[in-house]
């Protein structure tokens, strides 16, 4: 069974509509959801049937997606974190937000929080009295889907935590994992034991049974598979362990960690970079696993649609009739005719799942 799903960037919204992801936009969950709505809306009439809508790259979920949800706190989770930590939250009108780097930059193990002390920080109850005004409506007109959910489905978002302490630390914490191993190892599992518990938080108070978890470590192809069986595999393990089944995220070229992906307990699914073997995937995976793979951006910003099919066919015969789904992700100066491209050449196979074809 194949599919295919997109999600139109804030570049390509701020250019089209004219809307500005300023900070009222993150913090007033009002202008949020009026312009979420705006987004949406140009997104099912510009490309309908293309199951395509306004989202973060990766985080939600069309046949999740619900008109009456209002996102409360809908920022990254490794910048809430972070902000938890003392970094400031740094809005950009037409693109993603982003926060200042090196939160913990110069600071020891011993400076860390307590990670439950992290709910009585002050972004947290604000956002707590947000999901409350939302529920307390008498109405109830809207849905609040909390910090580090995208959707109606429970499926709980963070990234990995080798790639937030890269954020909050720098590169240079690739380089410690070598020399500074155990160090190391307590910041990651600090990382991964605040993201549990600010997850478990926000489930809570949103009412929002969590069902899973996408884990984006983004960073994971900029070291060699031995630290990510090290590192990455225990303490994404003992995530999975605690939230639920596992959606992993991997940037870039994968291939050669595949093997160690396997390692991590509680694994589902994987989300993979366009330029990873599908077919290696198959063989340690087995058809069942869903994998979601990602088109190459030089393929989607080419007006010559002849690049991204030959992907995606070479994608599908390395698949072996395994559980697919292409997904991407268009930013401003992507090639929308190549989109409908590959979303035609899906839309024929005929394993395509067509019961699940929607408007965004």
């Amino acid at each position: 069974m194949i599919n295919i799903s997109g999600t139109l960037s804030k570049g390509w919204m701020a250019r089209a509509l004219g809307v500005r992801f300023d900070r009222e936009y993150y913090f007033n969950p009002d202008r949020r959801y009026a312009i979420d709505c705006e987004c949406n809306e140009y997104a099912a009439a510009q490309f309908p049937g293309m199951r395509l809508f306004y989202s973060e790259s990766n985080l939600g979920q069309i046949d999740y997606r619900d008109n009456r949800q209002i996102q409360i706190g809908g920022i990254q989770p490794n910048m809430i974190l972070g902000m938890l930590l003392g970094a400031h939250f740094v809005p950009h009108d037409s693109y993603d937000a982003d926060i200042t780097p090196g939160c913990l930059s110069g600071k020891g193990l011993d400076d860390l929080p307590a990670p439950e002390s992290l709910l009585d920080r002050e972004l947290v109850k604000l956002f707590d009295e947000q999901i409350r005004r939302v529920q307390n409506d008498s109405a109830k007109r809207l849905r609040a889907i909390p910090p580090f959910f995208w959707d109606t489905s429970g499926r709980a978002v963070i990234h990995g935590t080798m790639t937030t302490a890269q954020k909050f630390l720098g590169e240079t914490f690739f380089i410690d994992m070598m020399t500074e191993q155990q160090r190391c190892l307590k910041i990651m599992n600090w990382i991964g034991e605040a993201f549990i518990i600010l997850c478990r938080h926000f489930s809570q108070i949103a009412e929002l049974p969590i069902t899973g978890v996408h884990v984006g470590e983004c960073s994971s192809c900029m070291v060699s598979p031995e630290l990510i069986e090290k590192f990455v595999v225990p303490v994404t393990s003992k995530i999975g362990e605690n939230l639920g089944p596992i959606r992993l995220h991997s940037c870039g070229p994968g291939t050669n960690h595949l093997q160690v992906f396997s390692k991590i307990s509680n694994l589902r699914c994987l989300d993979l970079g366009g330029d990873t073997s599908i077919r290696k995937a198959r063989q340690i995976f087995g058809k069942d696993m869903l994998i979601s793979v990602a088109p190459l951006p030089g393929d989607m910003s080419n007006e010559n649609t002849e690049p991204i099919i030959s992907w995606a066919e070479r994608i599908l015969e390395d698949n072996e009739g395994g559980n697919l789904e292409y997904v991407y992700h268009v930013e401003e100066n992507y090639n929308i005719g190549t989109i409908h491209t590959l979303t035609d050449f899906v839309k024929n196979q005929p394993d395509f799942n067509k019961p699940s074809l929607n408007s965004a």
